[in-house]
């Protein structure tokens, strides 16, 4: 390995994956009790956590702070190696300046080494699509700076739509007004969402009920998607693995040599987006 790769809990990423990727932990609070999440979506008991959103527990997230970035790269650069950091968007989370801060002075304090922070403008596979490349990058042994120049020009093509169950979740972090989340689930309004240029969370799209909003996640993904060999696309799912296996198989009557994994969705922007949630991430011509 060239350099050392750096992501955290939001990348979404099963154990399986994890070569090569160095994993910072998240944190978060479920009606105030603290909870550290180490990132492997394994090992994380999805039904009871989105269970406990379905009944109402209160979850609070917390960004990444700049000490954490100083204490876990200090030792990879004192012993001569580069460090590559997959941040979730920085339009929606402080934490890509907090690991900006941390890069600038860790620089500083070490002159000939490298620290480059890949801002994602996603989060979740959003961000684990970039790692998983990141990790391919130092093994084939490329220079920390080219490669993070190579990840910076991937995360326009870094697609990712969602659609949620329940808008009340969206709500309560500002994504859609109180009239909006009341007038859309008393007519059964399903939004499709996706991760904008500058990193922010939009709708592109509003659909009449769940099976509507599924299709319409393959159909952006029919209009985006590249012209790729056996083409990565990944399926996150808030509890609702029958509706992301049924993408599944919508992504594959498009693309019959995709290679389509599913996994549940992250704890840490799954409290923002809730039970429900399914999301659809791959590389495509634009955002």
């Amino acid at each position: 390995m060239s350099f050392e790769v750096y992501a955290d809990g939001t990348a979404n990423l099963p154990g399986s994956l994890l070569e090569g990727i160095r994993l910072l932990p998240i944190e978060y609070t479920m009606d105030g009790e603290p909870h550290t999440y180490l990132g492997d979506i394994e090992h994380l008991d999805v039904h009871s956590y989105y269970e406990d959103l379905r009944n109402g527990m209160n979850v609070k997230t917390s960004l990444l702070n700049t000490n954490l970035f100083l204490e876990s790269f200090t030792p990879v650069l004192e012993v001569g190696r580069d460090v590559v950091y997959i941040a979730m968007s920085s339009g929606i989370s402080g934490t890509y300046n907090a690991a900006r801060i941390a890069a600038d002075q860790l620089m500083e304090e070490f002159p000939e080494r490298y620290v480059h922070i890949v801002d994602s403008h996603g989060c979740g596979f959003g961000n684990g699509m970039l790692a998983l490349r990141a990790a391919e990058l130092s093994k084939d042994g490329m220079d920390c700076r080219k490669a993070g120049e190579i990840l910076d020009e991937m995360v326009p093509h870094c697609c990712q739509y969602f659609t949620v169950d329940d808008l009340h979740f969206l709500k309560r972090t500002g994504r859609v007004s109180g009239a909006t989340a009341i007038i859309g689930t008393t007519l059964n309004i399903k939004p499709i969402l996706y991760g904008d240029h500058t990193g922010h969370i939009v709708s592109c799209a509003n659909c009449h009920g769940r099976k509507k909003a599924v299709k319409m996640l393959a159909t952006k993904y029919s209009e985006k998607r590249m012209d790729l060999s056996s083409p990565k696309v990944f399926i996150s799912h808030g509890d609702c693995l029958k509706d992301a296996e049924s993408l599944k198989e919508m992504i594959l009557s498009i693309t019959p040599d995709a290679d389509v994994m599913i996994c549940p969705h992250e704890p840490f922007s799954g409290a923002h987006v809730g039970p429900g949630m399914l999301g659809l991430f791959f590389l495509g011509k634009e955002r």
